[in-house]
């Protein structure tokens, strides 16, 4: 007896809701999550279209399908931490995060920070192992190692059947059912193996024991000794998973369609309804059409399209909401782009011609009304300065670059004042290469030179002197004249610029001052190391005036001419910007994170434990900027592809080098 596509709802249990639901897919790099996904729109008999397009490097993929009678919106979301965003803007408007992970051991550190943020979004979830095909370990083992990484309790809810070493198929824990892996179909329902009865019995109890403690009328029957029909486990197992308190884990093969039908059965009895996700976001049922946008993307002819969760009323092509006019209604069955002509509330949906619409925002609340919450991104820790090979380019560029961030939050874009560079930045390499590989789309092929953006240095000087300048011109006519005396000092780190006069006598008279102030000040934007110079006091001590030759011209330039030789004679020294910086880092990387930051000229400060982040921890140091561009690189190639930095600016110190 095989399991059926669709599976039956088990008795008393009930289906699952009939509205349109949303499952995220999430889970680390190379867990297997994208066969994952393609295997279970196989098993929903909507395979993943010839002409749908492939993915890019870290891009959400968008997949409609119908399970049996039933409406479902499938979000693939990319592993790497650098596109962390993505999945967090995904699971912020899904029913559901369905977590993938491989069953190794040394994998499982990656599963922190996807649980993090399915617990931030409070949105219920499911655990499935993956490629449990090719696991040598004991899942009771691993189980504990998986706890770590989540405060939610871990529930399994399947036993492996090993046979010569391998899995060949599982228990389910719920009904006492046996199944047989089949390659590329249904599993085979199969006598419950003898040499599985002690471990289904313990592992049984276990998943008893644990739900026990959420259902009273289950933790009488245990302590009774009664035995327990499968609708009295699915109750407060569902009831559960639905409140955040425990997350079921089921495991398969997805490469090979194992187990799938069975995720798919867990997935439709276990998935809240639309409506119960919006009732957690506050969403009252009545009103007018609400939706929130979570995803911009050029797609093709179709043009921008704004990926939206409808969550109350009806929409139809053409229609209006909330003033903005709908300029085309999409789904994607099978991957594929496809024109719809009305869509119901619950749906992902494709909005055409949205301009003016940023990722996040709640269409169709009232004047005033608080928008939806949706995830903030993260502060980038990567850049790169971008140029255009040809000058003639740059205003095309300008506009694809505006178009770019307008799609991802999560890159930053910026003029540097002082230096004319137009800074990108994002989440790391990977990052800002595939942001890059959407620019060249979006900008019609303008050829791009990058660099890394430079170091904003700052001089200043070591010790104080008196400089004077005169300035004498006769070219006929009215001439120039002006004559000052300036005292140049340096002041503590950090004080900035300030001038001050002591001029007795009139040498100077008043209304000549001002002149000087200004010139002087415009004089420390370059100083004689070509960075623009901080933290000195200028006084004008002195000087001497001609009744018609002198003005304020002349006064200006006699002081530019005392400034820019009396800083070169001051002691110059150049300064560098030093940020304060934190590591984030798994348990048992902070030794390799500080030998990392010592190498770049860091100063440690201290490192502990992160008590909100179990199983990690943090390294803070003092380190130079220029030493910071590449950082996120090596940090990630030490850590897995997990470790992570903040940083700010802290002080300016005297430049010296490795």
């Amino acid at each position: 007896m095989a399991e059926t596509p669709t599976g039956t709802p088990e008795s008393g249990r009930g289906g699952g809701a009939a509205g349109p639901r949303c499952i995220a897919l999430v889970g680390p790099q190379g867990s297997g999550k994208s066969t994952l996904f393609e295997a279970l729109l196989a098993a929903a008999e909507t395979p993943l279209r010839r002409g749908a397009p492939r993915a890019a490097p870290g891009e959400l993929r968008i997949a409609h399908a119908m399970h049996g009678a039933e409406s479902w919106a499938l979000l693939d979301c990319p592993g790497s931490v650098e596109f962390a965003h993505d999945a967090a803007a995904a699971l912020a408007i899904a029913d559901l995060a369905l977590v993938v992970a491989e069953p190794v051991p040394g994998r499982v550190a990656a599963l922190g920070p996807v649980f993090r943020q399915i617990e931030a979004a409070g949105l219920p979830a499911l655990l499935f192992l993956n490629k449990i095909d090719q696991c040598a370990e004991q899942l009771r083992d691993l189980l504990p190692l998986l706890q770590e990484e989540t405060s939610r309790r871990l529930l399994l809810r399947q036993v492996p059947i090993r046979e010569e070493g391998a899995v060949t198929g599982y228990v389910d824990l719920v009904n006492g059912r046996a199944y047989r892996y089949r390659n590329g179909a249904a599993s085979d329902r199969i006598p419950l193996p003898d040499s599985v009865r002690p471990r289904e019995a313990e592992a049984r109890a276990a998943l008893l024991e644990s739900l026990a403690d959420h259902d009273d009328g289950l933790l009488e029957k245990l302590l009774e000794e009664q035995p327990t029909e499968p609708p009295e486990i699915y109750r407060p197992l569902r009831a559960g998973e639905a409140s955040g308190a425990v997350v079921g884990v089921l495991f398969g093969a997805a490469a090979a369609a194992g187990g799938i039908r069975r995720l798919w059965k867990a997935l439709r009895h276990d998935t809240p309804g639309p409506e119960v996700t919006a009732a957690r976001h506050g969403i009252a049922p009545e009103g007018p059409p609400l939706a929130q946008v979570f995803r911009l993307r050029q797609a093709g002819h179709a043009g921008r399209l704004a990926w939206a969760r409808l969550w109350r009323g009806g929409l139809r092509d053409g229609a209006s909401l909330a003033g903005h006019r709908i300029g085309g209604l999409y789904r994607a069955p099978g991957g594929e782009l496809e024109k719809a002509a009305e869509g119901a509330a619950g749906e992902i949906l494709a909005l055409g011609r949205l301009e003016g619409v940023a990722a996040g925002t709640t269409i169709g609340i009232p004047s005033g009304g608080p928008a939806l919450p949706f995830p903030a991104p993260p502060a980038p820790v990567h850049a790169l300065a971008l140029l255009p090979e040809d000058r003639k380019e740059e205003v095309r560029l300008a506009a694809a670059l505006q178009r770019l961030v307008e799609e991802d939050p999560a890159l930053g874009l910026s003029l540097d004042a002082e230096s004319g560079q137009t800074i990108l930045s994002g989440q790391g390499e990977l990052h800002l290469r595939a942001a890059l590989d959407r620019l060249a789309a979006l900008a019609g092929g303008v050829k791009l030179k990058t660099a890394r953006p430079l170091v904003p240095y700052r001089e200043s000087i070591r010790h104080g002197v008196v400089q004077h300048a005169r300035l004498k011109r006769q070219t006929g006519g009215h001439g120039q004249f002006a004559d000052v005396k300036l005292e140049i000092t340096p002041r503590p780190r950090g004080a900035g610029f300030h001038f001050d006069e002591k001029v007795v006598g009139g040498a100077v008279p008043k209304r000549f001052i001002p002149a000087v102030a200004e010139a002087a000040e415009a004089a420390t934007r370059k100083g004689p190391l070509g960075h623009p110079v901080v933290d000195v006091a200028v006084t004008l001590l002195d000087g001497t005036f001609h009744s018609v030759d002198s003005s304020d011209m002349a006064f200006a330039t006699a002081t530019r001419m005392a400034m820019q030789e009396g800083l070169a004679k001051a002691g110059p020294v150049l300064l560098e910007p030093v940020d304060h910086v934190t590591l984030r880092v798994p348990a048992g990387h902070a030794p390799g994170a500080q030998r990392l930051l010592t190498a770049r000229r860091g100063q440690i400060l201290g490192f502990a434990m992160l008590e909100e982040q179990g199983g990690w921890e943090a390294v803070e140091a003092l380190v130079p900027e220029a030493e910071l561009a590449d950082l996120i690189i090596e940090l990630r190639s030490q850590t897995q592809g997990l470790g992570s930095f903040t940083r700010r600016f802290d002080h300016l110190a005297e430049a010296r080098g490795k």
